[in-house]
């Protein structure tokens, strides 16, 4: 059941009813009235959410970095000084822009252009899986209905799960000065800082070579169809070329064929014409003779 409605939230919006409606009888004439109850309750997607899905089941290790990122990004962004956040929100966006294009070309292979409004609500979709894990959860289902929307602001308020305790709120150690704990405490949150930013640029690094990578494959593919393209044009050039020397050869074989059969006629005439000379020649002899043996 899980698996039916996988393959059906990652087929196109437009084919989508049709199949949901075959899957649902198939599922009541096996006797599975739930399922078919189920089926029938899913709900159609918009373009720029069975885009997203079809990213997700499409390229399920790019995904998986994709996420890996997003968690990274949300721990970070909630101890960062402001010149680190501006590097790794310009990367951020950066990892957006790529993967959004890609999800596009996806798309394109499927049979279905992206418009301009459903690559706005896919780029969208993409933010939020980053700064939000709720919607991080919703994507990772891969069976989105609507595009997501990213939260207002990319900071510790999206991620409550992950903030780590405020310094005020741990003991400080009964033979620990307040200046020597507060030191130690700055310290311990600087360490902290670094760690996430190192854990974030490496999930950023990671997530951009695996777009590299994939946009070198996508080259790669449609520098192939272009030659395939090529190919095919010079052979449909040759077929064509080859059906007009048919065709002139047909031409040619009719008119022949024509001659032919004038010339058979011609030759019937002309056998005639010889059969009845000889038959007034034999004729002729005979009486030749006659008169011959009557003179004598």
């Amino acid at each position: 059941m899980e698996a039916v409605l996988d393959e059906l939230y990652t087929t196109p919006p437009s084919d989508f009813v049709a199949r949901r409606e075959t899957q649902a009888a198939a599922a009541k004439t096996a006797g599975r009235v739930d399922d078919a109850r189920r089926i029938r309750s899913a709900r159609r997607p918009t373009l720029a959410a069975w885009a997203a899905n079809l990213l997700l089941r499409s390229q399920p290790e790019e995904s998986r970095q994709f996420l890996e990122l997003g968690r990274a990004l949300r721990e970070a962004y909630q101890a960062l000084d402001a010149e680190s956040l501006k590097a790794l929100s310009t990367q951020r966006r950066r990892v957006v822009s790529a993967l959004s294009r890609q999800t596009a070309q996806l798309a394109r292979d499927a049979g279905h252009r992206l418009s301009q409004p459903a690559q706005q609500d896919l780029e969208a979709t993409l933010r939020a899986v980053l700064a939000d894990p709720d919607a991080a959860d919703q994507w990772a289902g891969g069976r989105l209905v609507n595009a997501l929307t990213p939260p207002a602001e990319f900071g510790p308020g999206t991620t409550p799960s992950t903030e780590r305790p405020s310094p005020r709120s741990r003991p400080a150690s009964p033979s620990a000065s307040p200046g020597r704990a507060s030191k130690d405490e700055l310290a311990e949150r600087r360490r902290a800082r670094q760690e996430q930013l190192a854990r974030a640029r490496e999930a950023a690094e990671a997530a951009e070579q695996r777009l590299r990578e994939e946009r070198a494959r996508q080259a790669d593919v449609e520098a192939e169809l272009q030659r395939l393209r090529e190919h095919t044009e010079q052979a449909r050039r040759r077929m064509s070329a080859i059906e007009e020397q048919l065709k002139q050869a047909r031409e040619e074989c009719r008119q022949a064929e024509n001659e032919q059969q004038e010339a058979e006629v011609h030759s019937r005439s002309a056998a005639e014409v010889v059969a009845q000379a000889e038959r007034a020649a034999h004729e002729t002899a005979q009486q030749v003779r006659r008169m011959a043996r009557g003179a004598n």
